[in-house]
């Protein structure tokens, strides 16, 4: 079904498996949306795809109101969206994003979790080049006609396009990704998740035990709190 695909839904499954952890992510999220756009739905895309990712890992709907409300006081965090990268062991790239409200804590514990499995961290953009990032949505396919669908969405960016069961997934550019939300929006599509994914263009083939090694670090970077997504281009 592709290489995207199989990300997606690799990465949704682990996400799936750390409910709490998901929840306070979403809700960095809501806060960032809420900050840059506003608390109301309407007249903020990027919040609506925060709400329905909320939806997609089933957060109570008062969690959701909670944490507009909280982030729209005055009293509300100031997370920033930063992105650490650099090379564990074996010569793995690893890009980890953040959403913190204070960065100068955050690079610290990175900095250690790469230092401590023998690995570096680097410069901000110093790995791009070794990922492509997509936009990939998952759509309800109850009630589609995936062949007219998928023509239409070619106009707006639509890369790839795979039914699976009552789902369906779509890839985008990055650049393409609020116009492939605006198209499914005014389609009337069902939107069950969407989100921004970095796809290593190649990956590294390292043996089992050097994999351990690196899951361990992966694992470390992932569970701390300001964390919100980590990518890297080892082999699985």
């Amino acid at each position: 079904m592709g290489r995207a695909f199989e990300f997606r839904r690799a990465r949704k499954e682990k996400r799936w498996a750390k409910m709490a952890k998901t929840f306070a992510k979403i809700g960095k999220e809501i806060a960032i949306a809420v900050r840059a756009g506003g608390p109301d739905p309407h007249g903020n895309a990027r919040l609506r795809l925060v709400i329905q990712n909320a939806k997609d890992v089933n957060m109570p709907k008062d969690n959701v109101e909670s944490a507009i409300k909280r982030a729209a006081s005055k009293d509300a965090a100031d997370f920033q969206e930063v992105v650490y990268e650099g090379y564990g062991p074996h010569g793995i790239a690893i890009i980890a994003e953040s959403a913190t409200d204070n960065p100068t804590r955050t690079v610290a514990n990175i900095r250690m979790y790469y230092t401590r499995a023998g690995g570096a961290l680097g410069t901000t953009g110093s790995l791009d080049f070794l990922f492509e990032r997509k936009g990939m949505f998952t759509i309800s396919a109850k009630s589609i006609n995936k062949d007219e669908l998928e023509l239409e969405l070619i106009d707006f960016g639509l890369e790839e396009f795979t039914v699976d069961g009552e789902e369906a997934y779509l890839n985008t550019s990055y650049a393409d990704f609020r116009k492939m939300q605006k198209a499914l929006e005014d389609k009337g599509v069902e939107v069950l998740s969407a989100e921004l994914q970095r796809i290593p263009l190649s990956t590294t083939e390292i043996s089992s035990e050097q994999q351990e090694e690196i899951q361990k670090l992966l694992d470390q970077i992932e569970d701390d709190d300001d964390v919100q997504a980590v990518f890297h281009n080892m082999k699985q």
